[in-house]
């Protein structure tokens, strides 16, 4: 029996089944191979979402700044207020940078060849990015190689000046790129090629191509040839070790790489190359004339300041940029100046002669600064940056610009105020005057001293502030902890010079603060202690606008609360005191009530008053510009605020300062006084180790709890003077 036909059918089935197998593997494995390219598509797309939401929320950095600004050449006012509503002129702001416009039309052709051919050779063909340079430079860094990135178009280069953002970092990069995108999608090629030429630097304190030009080869840019122009453009990517002022050699090199890269790309002909290497650099320097310029004020550089950092903040730009647009950008500038207030500070500053003479022969000449606010606005009214007149623009301001340590003058804000304000202390609080082993401290490693050794024994709060005694300002910043007087001083009362070494019991109890603190700073800390407790931030201007009057900048007041208003009338209370018949009774000019506080660094290298009045708060430092012993009797700072705050408050109508309130009562908070109280009653007639403690004046006792206001009104006649006790000099242990 034949049985190949059976075996041909049982073949053929078997041939099926294989074949419906790899047909289904085939379809397994395509769906398999389908779901993976879905899960890969749909991670792409939402990694895609969640960038395009980091870019958005992130990364996304608005440019407020227009080539319209940055053209124009209107000069800037600064206007003070006179009477209310009416303004006068105070300054006229010029740039500071040699700076002048060119149109494009005024540069040569082969000078913006030549800076398209060695910086941005695909300048016309791009959208602002040039993505063949920025792979390429990613991939670099990815695989280590160099971690600058390279890669910057031309508009990211005028984006990098504009902004003066160098930092480099991948996020930086990649804000970058975003705003030269969008930043193509409102300029065209030759507007950035202008807004480019002008902006860039060139070495030599040349910005921008006219005064490059000008400087190197005492011509115009239209006058510049081939060659002069490849050797202006290669300073660019160095300007100083490109600059032929610094190296002819140098410069020649990137000259003939500019050329050379030129005619690479068929910028010129052979023939332009070869005449333009050939030719002969005949640098000229030029120095471009300089038109002598006003010189500003403390306050209106101090102005001019504010409203620069102002700028940069709201647009986005550098320093540079900012100043540039505010000198000549024709802005009307509104500061906060007081005219009569100024001038009295300069009755007093302008004149050296009106400074205290110390006794030993230094060389330098004894230094001040001075800041007088309105505590209720926020407003700067005056200031002074040195003693005598001022000969240069943009120097020192010692009111705004230096740190010094404040010494005892700190204590009312970094241990009083906190201490009162979070219910520790009142001005009646009994306090143990005594050295560190009568004393109960939370820790042993620091007590510091009295100067000259001199202890009081049980006294009041109130007696510790006028006498500025530093071993109760220590036990009272022991209870009230570092932190808390640490943070009340920053986000409280606005010192924001404080640095991680200052938390510590020295720095806050004592006032020596690694940096110190400016003028300014203290001027502003002080001004709750009048105003109820609130705090307005320091500033100078109100208002800038443009020529046709559209509001730039807004400064508004900006204010909240530091503390209770009970704790400022407290404080008041006190250092009302200590002005009045204290260390800082110097002060004094008797026809309108005082409080402030003295204070004096270690080695006594600066002195200050922080002092206030119902109407104004003003700050004096003195001092030296390098650090020295003041050989000076008393407080040279209290007397010089009283020269200048008695003329400031010529005139004006008494104020009495507000009623402190406040619980009486010998709170004992500082440990079991029982012992020392008995000591000081009844004496031990043998000899004692310890320093004898006498009752305090009569005008030291806790005062009594009264409704009625605990400021005198105004003597009848005029009172004499009382000798201020030394100060106890924040001597530390």
């Amino acid at each position: 029996m034949d049985r190949k036909p059976e075996i041909g059918k049982y073949a053929g089935k078997a041939a099926d089944a294989a074949a419906g197998t790899v047909v289904g593997a085939v379809g397994l494995a395509a769906k398999i191979i389908v779901t993976v390219l879905l899960v890969i598509l749909t991670t792409i797309l939402l990694l895609g979402c969640v960038f395009a939401f980091y870019v958005k929320t992130c990364l996304t950095e608005d440019l407020d700044v227009s080539l319209t600004d940055y053209k124009l050449s209107e000069t800037s006012i600064i206007y003070c207020e006179t009477s209310p509503g009416v303004y006068e002129e105070l300054a006229t702001l010029h740039g500071s940078e040699n700076r002048i416009w060119v149109d494009l039309n005024d540069v040569p052709d082969h000078l913006v060849k030549a800076l398209v051919a060695i910086e941005d050779h695909r300048f016309y063909t791009h959208k602002g990015v040039d993505w063949y340079r920025t792979v390429g430079a990613m991939f670099t860094l990815l695989t280590g190689g160099d971690d600058s990135f390279g890669g910057s178009t031309l508009t990211q280069q005028l984006i990098k000046t504009l902004t003066g953002n160098n930092e480099v970092t991948v996020q930086r990069k990649l804000i970058e790129i975003f705003q030269a995108l969008e930043f193509e999608k409102k300029y065209d090629k030759d507007e950035i090629l202008e807004w480019y030429l002008n902006a860039v630097y060139f070495g030599e304190g040349a910005f921008g191509i006219y005064t490059a030009a000008e400087k190197y080869f005492g011509k115009e840019p239209s006058e510049l040839t081939l060659a002069e122009s490849a050797s202006i453009v290669g300073i660019v990517n160095l300007p100083t070790y490109y600059s032929p002022f610094y190296s002819e050699e140098s410069n020649k090199t990137r000259q003939e790489a500019v050329l050379r890269r030129m005619y690479e790309l068929g910028f010129i002909s052979y023939d332009e190359y070869d005449q333009a290497m050939n030719e002969e650099l005949v640098f000229s320097r030029s120095v471009t004339e300089v038109e002598t310029q006003d010189i500003y004020s403390y306050y209106v550089e101090a102005v001019r300041k504010e409203v620069i950092e102002d700028l940069m903040e709201q647009k986005g730009v550098s320093q540079e940029t900012a100043a540039m647009l505010l000198s000549s950008g024709g802005y009307r500038i509104y500061s906060c100046l007081d005219p009569y207030i100024q001038q009295c500070v300069d009755n007093v500053y302008l004149d050296a002669e009106n400074f205290p003479k110390p006794w030993n022969n230094t060389s330098q000449q004894f230094q001040s600064a001075m800041v007088i606010m309105d505590p209720y606005t926020g407003k700067v009214l005056a200031m002074a940056g040195g003693v005598g007149e001022k000969n240069a623009n943009l120097i020192l301001n010692r009111a705004t610009d230096t740190l010094r340590a404040p010494g005892s003058s700190i204590k009312p804000l970094s241990v009083y105020g906190p201490a009162i304000e979070y219910g520790l202390i009142t001005p009646s609080t009994l306090v143990n005057d005594a050295p560190r082993d009568e004393v109960d401290m939370s820790q042993d490693y620091w007590y510091p001293t009295n100067l000259p050794n001199q202890y009081s024994g049980i006294i009041d709060i109130a007696e510790a502030v006028r006498a500025s005694k530093n071993t109760v300002a220590a036990q009272v910043l022991d209870k009230l902890g570092i932190e808390a007087s640490y943070n009340f001083l920053r986000n409280k009362l606005g010192i924001t010079s404080l640095v991680g070494d200052d938390y510590n019991y020295a720095p806050l109890a004592l006032g020596e603060l690694t940096n110190g603190v400016s003028v300014l700073e203290m001027a502003q800390a002080y001004c709750p202690f009048v105003n109820a407790g609130i705090f307005t931030e320091a500033r100078t201007y109100t208002r800038v606008t443009d020529s046709e009057g559209n509001l730039i900048l807004d400064n508004q007041a900006s204010t909240h609360v530091a503390m209770k208003s009970s704790t400022a009338t407290n404080i008041t209370y006190m250092l009302n005191r200590a002005a009045t018949y204290g260390t800082g009774s110097e002060s004094n000019f008797y026809t309108m009530p005082v409080a402030g506080k003295t204070g004096t660094s270690s080695d006594d290298w600066n002195r200050w008053f922080a002092g206030y009045t119902p109407y104004y708060v003003g700050v004096v430092w003195t001092g030296y510009d390098m650090p020295e012993s003041i050989s000076i009797s008393g407080n040279p700072a209290a007397r010089v605020w009283k020269q200048v705050m008695q003329q400031v408050h010529a005139g004006l109508e008494y104020k009495s300062f507000p009623s402190a309130d406040w619980i009486g009562g010998d709170t004992q908070i500082f440990g079991d006084l029982t012992e020392a109280k008995e000591e000081q009653d009844n004496p031990s007639p043998s000899p004692s180790p310890t320093p004898a403690v006498t009752d305090p004046p009569a005008e030291t006792e806790s005062p009594e709890v009264t409704d009625t206001p605990v400021f005198t009104e105004p003597p009848t006649e005029p009172v004499e003077p009382v000798e201020p006790p030394e100060e106890d000099g924040d001597i530390l242990g």
